[in-house]
């Protein structure tokens, strides 16, 4: 028995650290299947997830995260509500701007539906979402959970989890960066402490006809939502900071053809995913989540000096970036920029995690 715990010990001490800080909107959609992508793999060890408010409210997200967790048996796994507002942009100073400057295509908790990915591939407006109180939580279609989350908050949890594994555990932001902002400005030390962070964030030169880019190219919702906290992140003393960019994401549809072959599974994430996502959008989240796991999907990379836009006019959020030549002298860092991949072989690394029964 102690050489079987001594292998076990082992194993786990071989897995690959991440802590997850995610807007979890829900039940299925990209948000929780990018979670699921680094619960399924057999060599990655999550040691919590934390919700942050983006694309749906902070309490909201976390139901479905954790009735999530419970449909696909990873009910151990910590999930730790962060910040419902991000730290200066206010819903109130949004829908005045855009009267001034012009629609935001997806507000996230504040409003209107995406864009989505039609049969070939051009975007339809769903009809528009109802918008509700940052508190108030809707039905749930898929049932509420039975756990509840830690009473912590996010960013003393990452933190306090950082520390207890220096240098080994990667941070996965896949939502605003306001958990992240956070931690960082609490604890000085906490980037350098990690191996690193991916980001799902910003927009560089997307070539698509999809109006919310095509009009806008350096808009992107996670750094848009929360400016300020993607500024602090992307100045923090990083090992190494990776960003999956809208360039990339829309390369990668979620297409009909898995969503029919998870359909025909009975994996619990594959059934999950079957029964609740049902839209075919961009793989934002999963695609970040994928490249972690296994970066060789990645085939073309830039490296370059980037920030976020806080002058608050029209391009308040955008992404900025530099070349060595003429970055500013203002402790920008730089940045893996993700802008190819090989498409099927990580539609076919993503089909295999989500029909994989973990033992």
């Amino acid at each position: 028995m102690a050489l079987l715990a001594g292998c076990v010990s082992l194993l786990q001490a071989q897995k690959r650290m991440v802590l997850i800080d995610q807007d979890g909107s829900g039940p299925g959609g990209s948000d929780q299947m990018a979670m699921l992508a680094l619960l399924q793999a057999p060599d990655v060890q999550v040691l919590g997830i934390t919700i942050v408010t983006g694309d749906a409210w902070r309490d909201e997200e976390t139901l479905h995260t954790l009735r999530m967790l419970e449909l696909t048996n990873h009910a151990d796994v910590p999930v730790v509500r962060g910040a419902v507002f991000p730290l200066v942009r206010t819903e109130e100073q949004t829908r005045l701007e855009e009267k001034l400057d012009g629609k935001v295509t997806w507000l996230g908790a504040w409003g209107r539906g995406p864009t989505m990915l039609a049969e070939n591939g051009a975007g339809t407006p769903p009809a528009k979402l109802e918008t509700h109180g940052p508190y108030e939580n809707p039905p749930m279609p898929e049932g509420l959970p039975a756990a509840k989350p830690l009473d912590e908050d996010a960013a003393h949890f990452l933190i306090r989890q950082v520390r207890a594994h220096p240098h080994q555990v990667t941070i996965y932001a896949a939502g605003p960066l306001t958990d992240i902002a956070l931690a960082v400005s609490i604890d000085p030390e906490f980037a350098s402490l990690t191996k690193g962070i991916v980001v799902m964030g910003s927009s560089l030169n997307p070539q698509t006809s999809d109006p919310e880019f095509a009009t806008d190219p350096r808009h992107e919702f996670n750094f848009w939502f929360d400016p300020e906290a993607a500024h602090i992140v992307l100045h923090a003393d990083w090992p190494r900071i990776t960003v999956t960019t809208v360039d990339i994401s829309l390369k990668a549809p979620f297409t009909q053809a898995m969503l029919d072959h998870f359909a025909k599974s009975q994996a619990p994430a594959a059934r999950y995913i079957a029964a609740w996502s049902l839209r075919r959008y961009y793989m934002w989240d999963e695609l970040e989540a994928c490249a972690w796991i296994d970066p060789s999907i990645i085939t073309k990379e830039d490296t370059v000096y980037m920030d976020v836009d806080l002058s608050h006019g029209p391009s308040y959020g955008d992404t900025l970036t530099w070349d060595e030549k003429l970055k500013p002298a203002t402790g920008v860092r730089l940045v893996h920029a993700q802008m190819d991949l090989d498409l099927p072989r990580f539609q076919k690394m993503f089909v295999d995690l989500m029909t994989r029964t973990p033992q």
